[in-house]
C-alpha cells in the first residue's frame, strides 16, 4: 500500500516522465502541476482519509475543424490540450460515490438510484448518475468511491471542461472497478449519452472523443454508434506557430437554447429532404430545395445547412493537407472555416444580446494582426467564450498584446497537443 509521502516522493516536484508527457518540459509549468497533485493528494486525505488512492488526468479539448458537425454525424478535426482536469480517487466500499470539487459543494450519489432526477438538472451530480448508468446497461461493473477534482480546464474555455469531466469520470470507473477495459470510445459515448440525457445538454459525441482518446485525431460520425475515429501525425511544434486559445470572458450559463437550436435547425432541412441527419444528403439536394422551404425551416436553417456541408468536407482536406505537411493550406481552411462559422452558421454572438460580442471582436483583432500570416476562427460552440487562432512566433508578442490590451492580462493561453486522454496517472 502507497503512503502519501510515496506519492509526493514520486511526483518529485514534477521532474518526472509522466508530468514531462502531460505538462510538457517548462519547469515553472511542471512545478506548478506538482504543486496541484500535492495540493489534491493533502485535500483528498483531510477530507476521506488516505486509503490508497490513485491519480488521474482527463485533458481539455481544442476543436481544429468541423464547427458543430459531429451532432450532425459529421466529421472533426480535434486535440487533446495540455490543460486537464485532475482527481485522487480511491474505492470507498459502499455504494455511495462522493466528490469534492475544487470551488463547489461536495456532493454525493447514491447508486442504488441510478434513474434521471429533474432536481439534478444540469449538475456535475447528473452527469455522474448517467455514467454510472450506462455502464451498468452496458454490463460494466460500477461502485462507491471518494474523489477530490482540480478543474484545471476552466469551465466556459470552449475547452470543453464538461466532457473532460465526464471521460474522467469513466477513467475513475474503468480502472477502479473493470480493470481499466473500458475502451475510450465507449468511454466518451457513454459521456455523451449522460450529458444528453441526465444533465440536459443535447451535444454531439466530438468532445468526450478528443478528451478521452488524446492526441490530434479526426473523428468521422457517419455512424455515431461506432465512429471512425483516426490518429493524425503531424507535428505542430515544428511550424514555429503557436496554438492560442482566448478567452473573451462571455458566459455560457443562458446560452442551452442557443446551442440546441443548431442541430434542431440542421435537421429540420434535413427531415425535407428525407433524411435524419444532414451528412445523409448533400449541398446540391439542399440548394435545389430551397425555394420549397424557405417558409418553413427558415433562412438561418438553410443557411446552417450550407455551412455543415462546406465544413464537414473541409475536414477532409484539412486531414489531407497536414498528412502531405502542407502548412499554409491548412492555415488557409482554419480562416474558411471561421468564416463559414460566421457567416453561415451563426453562432458566434446570441442573438438576444447583441451589445456583447466579444467573440466577434477577438476575432476582428485577430484578423488585423494575423491576416495573411496565421489563421483564427471561433473556437468551440461559439455565441461566447474563446477563439482559436494559430500564430507565427514574430507575430506571437503583438498578438498576445493587441488581444490582451481589450480582453485582460492572462486571457490569451499557448497551448500544445497532448498525446495522452483520460485515465490513470503513473508515477
Amino acid at each position: 500500500m502507497a503512503t502519501a509521502e510515496n506519492l509526493i516522493a514520486k511526483i518529485n516536484n514534477g521532474d518526472n516522465k509522466a508530468f514531462r508527457e502531460l505538462y510538457g518540459n517548462d519547469p515553472a509549468e511542471l512545478k506548478r502541476n506538482a504543486k496541484r497533485y500535492a495540493d489534491l493528494l493533502k485535500q483528498f486525505n483531510s477530507e476521506f482519509g488516505f486509503s490508497d488512492p490513485e491519480f488521474f488526468s482527463s485533458p481539455g479539448r481544442t476543436e481544429i475543424g468541423g464547427n458543430h458537425t459531429d451532432h450532425n454525424w459529421g466529421r472533426v478535426l480535434a486535440g487533446a490540450v495540455n490543460l486537464d482536469n485532475v482527481s485522487v480517487a480511491a474505492r470507498n466500499n459502499t455504494n455511495t460515490i462522493r466528490i469534492l470539487s475544487e470551488g463547489y459543494p461536495r456532493f454525493e450519489v447514491d447508486l442504488s438510484n441510478l434513474k434521471p432526477e429533474k432536481s439534478e438538472l444540469f449538475s456535475s451530480a447528473a452527469l455522474v448518475r448517467g455514467i454510472c448508468s450506462r455502464f451498468k446497461e452496458l454490463g460494466h461493473a460500477i461502485g462507491g468511491f471518494d474523489a477530490c477534482i482540480d478543474g484545471g480546464v476552466p469551465k466556459g474555455s470552449g475547452l470543453s471542461s464538461s466532457a473532460s469531466f465526464e471521460v474522467l469520470i469513466g477513467a475513475i470507473l474503468s480502472e477502479l472497478f473493470n480493470n481499466a477495459k473500458v475502451d475510450p470510445i465507449q468511454n466518451a459515448i457513454i459521456g455523451q449519452y449522460s450529458e444528453n440525457n441526465y444533465f440536459g445538454k443535447p451535444c454531439g459525441l466530438m468532445d468526450q472523443t478528443a478528451c478521452a482518446m488524446g492526441g490530434l485525431i479526426t473523428i468521422d460520425f457517419k455512424d455515431p454508434a461506432e465512429p471512425v475515429v483516426k490518429k493524425v501525425d503531424f507535428d505542430f511544434v515544428a511550424t514555429g506557430f503557436s496554438l492560442v486559445i482566448t478567452d473573451t470572458g462571455g458566459n455560457h450559463a443562458d446560452l442551452n437554447d442557443e446551442y440546441a437550436s443548431l442541430p434542431i435547425d440542421m435537421k429540420a432541412v434535413a427531415s425535407e429532404l428525407g433524411a435524419k441527419v444532414l451528412r445523409q444528403v448533400s449541398l446540391d439536394q439542399v440548394i435545389e430545395i430551397i425555394p420549397k422551404i424557405r417558409g418553413k425551416v427558415g433562412d438561418r436553417a438553410i443557411l446552417r445547412a450550407i455551412h455543415f456541408q462546406g465544413d464537414n468536407q473541409r475536414v477532409v482536406d484539412q486531414v489531407a493537407a497536414l498528412e502531405r505537411n502542407d502548412f499554409k493550406a491548412f492555415l488557409r481552411m482554419v480562416v474558411d472555416s471561421g468564416f463559414s462559422s460566421y457567416m453561415y452558421n451563426q453562432n458566434i454572438y446570441p442573438v438576444n444580446n447583441i451589445r456583447e460580442q466579444g467573440v466577434s471582436l477577438a476575432l476582428a483583432l485577430s484578423e488585423l494582426v494575423l491576416k495573411g500570416e496565421g489563421a483564427w476562427r471561433v473556437h468551440g460552440g461559439g455565441f461566447a467564450g474563446t477563439i482559436q487562432a494559430f500564430v507565427p512566433q514574430s507575430l506571437l508578442d503583438k498578438y498576445v498584446t493587441t488581444i490582451e490590451h481589450v480582453f485582460g492580462k492572462d486571457s490569451c493561453r499557448k497551448l500544445f497537443i497532448r498525446h495522452q486522454g483520460a485515465g490513470i496517472v503513473k508515477l
